[in-house]
């Protein structure tokens, strides 16, 4: 009889955290503002940097629209912790740094390593074997992930003049599988989840063969593309780890359910890190291409999710599969591009596309799936 009354408080309770926290985020805005009309830089970065931590902290305790935003808004404040860090608002540890032009260490591919882990330990061979439930969705989809996102990006990469390096990582973004985002995204949109997470497993296990030789073709004049080096650094940083995470979750997995709370906050801690270093390392190239460089990223996953969309319409398909696989496209494993990226030893260059993709990805996949839920697809109901 007593529990509603503490459930309820509890909500009450949560509510004014996130209250408090948006007040808080209003304030260190409104702080950071008028810090940056005196000159007073200093306090530019502290500021931002709680607007936004503030605000994400708010999403994660907040409710509705503001909780399924979380997932962006926490991206976003790596994105401003990495340039605060950069301006030594916060030092990282020598060992976090290489010599000379501060490559990132070996730390930041065991950070990639577990976070692909992670994602293994959320699938199962049911994920696998649903394929033959629906093989037209899932092939037309794995098609479309592989031929839409690596041509779009080999087009702007042309279009907008970019350097070499830079560029290219516009094609690294798109030849890329896509990514844990999609799946949560597709929770949201009311879409097809389990297909989504079919889709996830194939085009992740695909990845170490398909993305380096579409990088030989669309890229090579970019940069120099070593294939097989690319493939075996991809089976060592995502398909090894995925796999080791799929015999984990038969053998272990399913006993400490705990772990379904754990996981997904170790991906996204883990891709907090890898955006705030690599947008901290790339900060001087950020700062030269930074406005033509989102500009590029919104064109190209816009395009991504429409031509998903569109192109699955045009094959008869339900609108049901045809937002799922929008999503599929749209959505890329934007933190496997960074660390190919770094085991291609550019990190400040070819790994900036995919830090700036992520958070502009999020938020047009956020704006959709949120339009999608508020507007049933016709199958759904």
């Amino acid at each position: 009889m007593n529990e509603e009354p503490e459930d309820s408080a509890a909500i009450n309770s949560h509510q004014w955290i996130c209250y408090g926290l948006v007040a808080l985020s209003v304030v260190l805005a409104a702080a950071c503002l008028i810090a940056w009309s005196n000159g007073a830089n200093s306090w530019v970065g502290p500021s931002l940097t709680g607007c936004f931590l503030s605000l994400a902290l708010a999403a994660s305790t907040g409710q509705g629209q503001l909780r399924q935003l979380a997932f962006t808004i926490w991206i976003a404040t790596g994105v401003v912790v990495g340039m605060a860090c950069h301006d030594s608002f916060i030092t990282f540890p020598p060992w976090f740094f290489g010599q000379g032009n501060r490559e990132m260490t070996v730390l930041f591919i065991p950070v990639l390593q577990i976070i692909m882990f992670a994602m293994g330990t959320t699938l199962s061979v049911a994920d696998f074997t649903r394929v033959f439930k629906m093989p037209t969705g899932v092939l037309i989809g794995l098609v479309c992930q592989f031929t839409i996102m690596p041509l779009i990006g080999f087009g702007l990469a042309h279009a907008f003049g970019l350097p070499a390096d830079i560029a290219a990582g516009l094609v690294l973004v798109g030849c890329s599988p896509s990514g844990l985002a999609s799946n949560v995204m597709a929770f949201i949109a009311k879409a097809n989840v389990a297909m989504s997470v079919t889709m996830t497993a194939f085009s992740t296990l695909l990845a170490p063969l398909l993305t380096p030789l579409l990088m030989m073709m669309l890229a090579s004049e970019m940069v120099e593309i070593d294939v097989p080096a690319m493939m075996w650094s991809m089976t060592k940083i995502v398909l090894l780890p995925v796999l080791a995470g799929l015999v984990f979750h038969h053998l272990i997995y399913h006993r400490l359910k705990w772990l379904d709370r754990v996981m997904p906050m170790v991906s996204m801690v883990g891709i907090l890190i890898m955006t705030v270093l690599t947008v901290a390392i790339g900060y001087d190239k950020l700062m030269q291409v930074g406005s033509l460089l989102v500009v590029a990223c919104l064109i190209h996953s816009t395009a991504g999710f429409s031509l998903g969309y569109f192109v699955c319409r045009l094959l008869g398909r339900d609108q049901l599969t045809c937002r799922t696989i929008a999503l599929e496209v749209g959505l890329q494993n934007s933190g496997m591009a960074a660390g190919l990226a770094k085991s291609l030893g550019k990190v400040a260059t070819l790994g900036l596309v995919p830090i700036v993709f992520g958070p502009v990805m999020n938020i047009i996949a956020s704006i959709l799936a949120n339009w999608w839920r508020a507007h049933p697809a016709e199958n759904e109901t």
